[in-house]
């Protein structure tokens, strides 16, 4: 792309919907002026001499304050010494783009929507090369010019009206026929003469009169003029019914029910006004968009038919409104125009509580709402979330009434897929690629899974959207592998030279490489302006499916069956067919493995993504989940030793909750873990949340001791209002919406005080909790674990008893009145398994040993040191540790005190300098003291 191109591409006057009608049809006249001279350029004196010249726009020149003749004269003399050309290409001239960036100054500042007229005027004297001389010739100051357009602009102002202008948009399309030509230009000021130099210097009393325009602007306050000429829906509205008119909406796919609902509101007779109420990327919006193609394609019912759905600009709004009063004004303005039955308006608010915020200090937003809405004058559409509602919305009692809430809930997993299927088109269209299906699904199960604080299907839009995007910007950078063979043909180069002249070295090797490397890199070269030029025709090839299934869509709108027949089956047809046979040849290619640039969104893109927001491996995303329920097992006893009944019964209770043979309202798990200290119930829990949730992290723990007093269960859900840390959330609500797909630990859940029990009843039972701010949090995905020291001593003594059934019998009967005693039968009867715990034997020490000397040896491989250790000291260390009322926590102070503490001196004393490995065996007849040996190679 060329620097013209690349800049014409994003000037505000390739862009029809960044003006006004009277704005834009200025343009397309002074396009057409340009085209008369036969100009190469379009530029300044052809917005002029339209201005002073053209019969549509005399009402901004009638009572102009300088002789329009004579300017007239000046601006025909000017063009006449301009360079012409009889070819039809047409270009935009600098000194146009930045008047226009001006005027776009302007208009942001004023607060209006679109780029008018009264803009263009306003900025004619920033412009250097001929308007600013042109008007202080005639005798005219900018502080003359600024009187007058406000003189023009106070009828304007009054009525908001612009039907005298008696001006309709001509044309929509792009400068030059949606064409335009690539052409370099040299600089403005060298190939276009500029006013000075086709007339006289300006005299120094006009030169002193520019000075002082300069020294009164400071005195004027220029953002009085207006905020628009344009209607006060057209300055701060969004027509969305036109929108989807012009095919400019995305497809909405589901919310029947939603949508029947919002229908049936808005045809009340009174309180007619709907307001959406859902957690953020849930489909509001889009539901409004939905109605909106439903009203353009005549399926609502008969009131509704014709109506204009109106998206209110909150910002556009709000923007310069500096004095008291601006705000309002505007919004009465709006209201007035709404008002108009030949209209039949329909207002959307989105994020409605930023507009009625009852905090403010002056008159708000709903003090105007309100009897526009109590009168039927405005019928309204609304759309917030439930926090915002409740908190601002729902407070103005007044307001509130006015309202139906219609509640806007997440959608499934696989309604969400079909949503994102539906979307699929645009996102392929938009970044020229295309989005497998496996794709689809796995953004949506990942996004489900992995990104638990925002709502389907937003997340996973987002997640395909970004995924395109990261393979979009891959197509287009130069591959890897041709940087790898450049680096590696630059690095012969240099070795060549290095070697020049050098005896003893044959250079013919190298200068064969050299030669044999650069026609690999020509080869590669080729291929990757082949794969170019295959993926830019199906970007031709999707862009031409979407013209004509929109050019289908609007001739079926309009009656036009026959024409629809005929795109589908002659034209969309052979579309779809090319489409097909490229993505055929780019399959067999991709399964050949000989291919640069790959155009498919995979389902290795999305894992890749959700592992950069989530830091959670792609390896372990991808994983896959029937296989990982089938392995469980054996990835716990990895971790988890002696317990051989009690991971069984764990993975036995997932494996039937995964299956569906479950209620799906309930927790995947519930499980109380019974035995004395030590003996692997917190390690067993930590092993299944990084089983099944792929992470550590994965584990929510609470130290139920902490919440022994009745006054602490309530930091559960949080502080009540009007409490301090109300805004906080519960640390268990808190932590399980933020983390559904999780772990619940409640270490010693005997020393809770009874009050928890009745929250945990509710969980068990129903699956949700409901947090102090009232929102609903939900435990379906979560596997929750007590532990208990109850009934500790019944396990202990019976591992000391020799085997019999009368033992085993005595001790089922302990364990059953102890916690008979602790808990209520009702909680009892909710928890899924109640596993015991045996204590540990010497070999299972001996297994714990070798466990925690390996993760030690992974540290010192780290520093480049072996760690092996004589199977005397692991039964050294294993008896050494070995008390069964505490279990394998001895364990860790041993190892510190025998290998960790002894070990770290002996490195920093240098004692294992230049060795590979460290071997650990008893010392001598001492099998009290370790020796520590260097090993080398």
């Amino acid at each position: 792309m060329s620097p013209y191109e690349s800049r014409v591409e994003r000037s505000l006057i390739n862009s029809p919907n960044h003006f006004s009608e009277a704005g834009w049809n200025l343009i397309l006249a002074a396009q057409n002026e340009a085209r008369n001279w036969n100009h190469i350029y379009l530029d300044v004196e052809h917005i002029l001499y339209v201005l002073f010249n053209n019969p549509n726009f005399y009402y901004w020149i009638k009572d102009f304050p300088a002789n329009v003749s004579t300017i007239l004269d000046k601006i025909e003399a000017f063009c006449s010494e301009q360079p012409f050309d009889d070819t039809e290409e047409l270009f935009i001239g600098i000194a146009l783009e930045e008047l226009i960036d001006t005027a776009d100054h302007y208009r942001r500042r004023w607060g209006s929507r679109f780029i008018d007229i009264p803009h263009i005027l306003r900025v004619l004297f920033t412009e250097t090369r001929i308007a600013k001389a042109l008007l202080i010739d005639a005798g005219l100051s900018e502080k003359q010019l600024l009187r007058y357009l406000r003189k023009v602009m106070s009828p304007l102002r009054q009525t908001q009206n612009v039907s005298h202008l008696n001006i309709k948009r001509q044309d929509t399309s792009l400068i030059v026929n949606n064409q335009i030509p690539v052409k370099p230009r040299v600089n403005a000021s060298n190939s276009n003469p500029t006013w000075s130099d086709s007339t006289s210097q300006i005299p120094q009393k006009v030169a002193k009169q520019v000075q002082d325009t300069e020294n009164d602007k400071k005195e004027l306050n220029l953002e009085v003029i207006t905020e628009s000429t344009s209607s006060a829906l057209e300055n701060f509205g969004r027509d969305l019914t036109a929108a989807a008119r012009d095919g400019l909406l995305d497809p909405v796919i589901g919310r029947d029910n939603e949508i029947r609902r919002l229908i049936q509101v808005l045809s009340r007779r009174g309180k007619n006004n709907p307001v959406l109420i859902g957690a953020p990327g849930v489909g509001k919006t889009a539901t409004v968009e939905l109605l909106a193609q439903r009203i353009v394609a005549g399926k609502v019912p008969t009131p509704l038919k014709g109506l204009r759905l109106i998206a209110l600009d909150i910002g556009a709004l709000v923007a310069g409104t500096k004095f008291r009063g601006q705000f309002e004004e505007r919004l009465r303005n709006l209201l007035n125009e709404i008002n108009n039955p030949e209209k039949r308006v329909v207002l959307f608010i989105d994020e409605l509580h930023s507009f009625v915020n009852s905090d403010r200090s002056t008159a708000d937003a709903s003090s105007l709402l309100k009897p526009a809405l109590a009168r039927g004058e405005l019928r309204c559409i609304g759309a917030t979330t439930p926090e915002h509602y409740r908190c601002i919305v729902a407070r103005d009692v007044a307001l509130n009434r006015r309202f139906q809430q219609i509640i806007i809930k997440e959608p499934s997993e696989e309604l969400s897929i079909e949503i994102v299927r539906g979307l699929k088109g645009r996102y392929e269209l938009h970044h020229g690629i295309t989005i497998t299906d496996r794709a689809i699904v796995a953004a949506n199960r990942l996004a489900a899974r992995y990104i638990s604080d925002r709502c389907l299907p937003d997340k996973a839009i987002d997640l395909i959207d970004e995924a395109a995007a990261e393979l979009k910007i891959n197509i287009t950078s130069k591959p890897h592998l041709i940087e790898e063979v450049e680096t590696e043909l630059a690095r012969l180069k240099a070795e060549l030279i290095a070697t020049e002249g050098i005896l003893g070295i044959d250079q013919r090797q190298l200068q064969h490489q050299q030669q044999s490397t650069s026609a690999r890199l020509m080869a590669l070269y080729e291929q990757w302006e082949r794969e170019k030029e295959r993926l830019s025709n199906l970007q031709y090839l999707q862009e031409e499916d979407e013209a004509l299934r929109s050019a289908i869509h609007r001739s079926r709108e309009e009656g036009n069956l026959e024409e629809a027949k005929y795109l589908q089956v002659n034209q969309l047809s052979k579309i779809q067919n090319s489409r097909v046979d490229l993505e055929q040849s780019f399959n067999e290619t991709l399964l050949n493995g000989n291919i640069l640039l790959r155009e498919q969104v995979e389902e290795s893109d999305i894992a890749r993504i959700v592992a950069r927001w989530t830091g959670i491996p792609v390896q372990r995303v991808l994983s896959d989940e029937r296989q990982k329920l089938l392995d469980l097992e054996e990835r716990l006893r990895e971790r988890v030793i002696g317990q051989p009944e009690a991971v069984f019964a764990v993975a036995a209770a997932i494996r039937r909750a995964r299956a569906g043979m479950k209620n799906p309202y309930r927790p995947v798990g519930s499980f109380l873990f019974l035995g004395p200290t030590g003996v692997g119930k917190t390690e067993l829990a930590k092993a299944l949340a990084a089983a099944l949730f792929d992470e550590d992290e994965a584990l929510i723990r609470l130290d139920m001791s902490e919440f022994m007093e009745r006054n602490a269960v309530a930091r559960l859900l949080g502080a009540p209002p009007g409490y301090i840390g109300y805004e906080e959330g519960g640390q268990l609500t808190e932590a399980v919406r933020q983390h559904p797909y999780a772990v619940l630990l409640l270490d010693e859940v005997e020393k809770a005080h009874p009050d928890v029990f009745n929250l945990l009843l509710q969980v068990l039972d129903d699956g949700r909790l409901t947090d102090s701010q009232g929102r609903t949090v939900d435990f379906q995905h979560t596997v929750i674990v007590m532990t208990s020291n109850l009934a500790g001593k019944a396990i202990l003594n019976r591992a000391k008893q020799e085997k019999s059934k009368t033992a085993d019998d005595n001790c089922e009967l302990a364990i059953e009145a102890a916690l008979n005693k602790q808990f209520r039968p009702e909680f009892l009867n909710r928890i899924d398994e109640v596993i015991r715990f045996h204590p540990l034997t010497l070999v299972d020490l001996q297994h714990i040993v070798r466990l925690q000397l390996a993760s030690l040896a992974e540290l010192l491989m780290e520093e480049g040191l072996r760690l092996e250790i004589e199977e005397s000291v692991v039964y050294q260390l294993a008896r050494q540790g070995y008390e069964p009322e505490y279990g394998a926590r001895p364990l860790r102070r041993i190892i510190r005190r025998k290998i960790e503490n002894p070990l770290a001196t002996q490195l920093l004393e240098d004692h294992f300098r230049d060795a590979i490995g460290i071997k650990v065996l008893p010392s001598g007849n001492n099998s009290q003291v370790l020796f520590f040996r260097p090993q080398h190679g």
